[in-house]
């Protein structure tokens, strides 16, 4: 990994590689394709990229019963315990909406309603994620979402992983179709003749997945737009090179896009964690893909303070943070800007993956700075309730009628002072 002394003040940028033309046209050619001929598209896409033809696109009960036969028992039960610990995490960000009782039997509130309908991206191709599922789908039933879907690219063998299944089993979703790519957000978006149309698309993809759901935004809703995988880790001479290394691996194995990065005030680790890095990667099943992402995006700065590195931090805004370092609950507290902050040397990124709770979906290209991690919250939607008795409205429709023609709306106006007289 490369090793840069970082200057003082500097703020510091994910290196990004983002979509081009090209295949931003590419991705506009399927939504329009999909919107046309519903899932003759979809079919053709399908068979095009993911290599396979299907007869049918939504999964069958006796495939998720296959799926679920054929995954070994002690991983159905991790998951089945992942999915619990997820729950409950989730279960405390649930609320309810509220009503502030005013004079005269007035009052006002707030109503919180679960979205009808959610599609959920579950990504495939070079990987198999379960914990996707886990973490879009707790949320969701959480929030109270009644129908809830998943679309994930199957193999060429034109069948979903086990895992895949097995946690929509464990979760009890059963609507589930074999598709991926933008074709499965068109599909999401838009209906085809087999799938209804959904409120919100959630998960991320690859750059095709994130450009199609930029451009289904507004028609309806999404999470975010997901870029690929980044690691950053604040750490200091406490740390243990090894365990860095390992760490910033996890995320660099994920995409050739992705980012690690480390910030630390110690230039001895700095060289044990470059070194550590070269000597593990060699062993890595996913070489060829960690260390495109080392190489191209992956950088350990030496700071020259402690505050000087959890300056570069927050001007990182990075998905997955981890502090490493002396007092490293109250160091963490001096950052601002991160997706997830995982704290101390027994709270490697990966807990936060599978297992503690959190969620995963998290903010990336720096969006930390203004946005969150995928909650309740994102399947919910707010609706403002106003109830005035008669004796309210009287002490206060003249000023709202004044407040209306100072903006030059006569009919706001009237509006209001239309009421207030018996009528036949």
């Amino acid at each position: 990994m490369k090793i840069t002394r970082l200057a003082k003040g500097i703020s510091l940028k994910r290196p990004l590689e983002g979509g081009n033309e090209e295949q931003l046209k590419v991705v506009r050619q399927v939504l329009a394709d999909v919107r046309a001929q519903g899932d003759t598209a979809i079919r053709f896409y399908t068979e095009k990229w993911d290599g396979f033809a299907p007869d049918h696109l939504r999964v069958t009960k006796d495939e998720i019963e296959e799926g679920v036969n054929s995954l070994d028992q002690q991983l159905y039960a991790d998951l089945t315990e992942a999915a619990q610990n997820i729950r409950f995490y989730h279960e405390q960000q649930k609320r309810s909406g509220y009503r502030l009782e005013l004079e005269d039997g007035s009052w006002l509130g707030q109503r919180i309603t679960a979205l009808d309908a959610v599609g959920l991206y579950v990504p495939g191709g070079t990987a198999a994620y379960p914990s996707s599922v886990l973490m879009n789908v707790i949320p969701a039933q959480v929030a109270g979402v009644k129908r809830i879907v998943i679309t994930s690219p199957a193999g060429r063998d034109g069948k979903l992983p086990p895992g895949v299944l097995a946690a929509a089993h464990i979760l009890g979703v059963e609507e589930i179709y074999k598709i991926g790519g933008a074709q499965a957000i068109a599909a999401l978006a838009y209906g085809t003749e087999t799938i209804s149309p959904v409120d919100k698309i959630t998960g991320p993809g690859n750059i095709f997945v994130a450009l199609a759901k930029r451009e289904v935004f507004g028609e309806v809703a999404i999470d975010m737009i997901a870029g690929p995988s980044e690691i950053a880790v604040l750490a200091d001479d406490t740390a243990f090179a090894d365990e860095i290394a390992a760490d910033l691996l996890s995320q660099a194995e994920h995409d050739k896009l992705a980012c690690a990065i480390l910030v630390t005030t110690s230039e001895q680790l700095a060289k044990k964690v470059a070194e550590e890095v070269e000597k593990q990667l060699i062993t890595l099943p996913r070489e060829e893909v960690a260390r495109a992402s080392i190489e191209n995006f992956g950088v350990i700065y030496v700071a020259e303070t402690l505050a000087d590195a959890v300056d570069a931090i927050n001007s990182l805004a990075p998905e997955h943070l981890e502090v490493v370092t002396k007092n490293a609950e109250a160091v963490a507290e001096q950052v601002r800007h991160a997706g997830g902050i995982f704290i101390g040397r027994y709270s490697s990124e990966p807990v936060g993956d599978y297992f503690a709770g959190t969620n995963h979906v998290l903010p990336t290209n720096s969006t930390a700075r203004f946005a969150s991690g995928l909650n309740v919250d994102d399947f919910v939607k707010k609706s403002s309730v106003v109830f005035y008795s008669e004796k309210t409205w009287a002490e206060n429709a003249p000023k709202i009628a004044r407040l209306a023609r100072m903006e030059g709306l006569e009919g706001h106006a009237r509006a209001v002072e239309s009421r207030g007289w018996e009528k036949e």
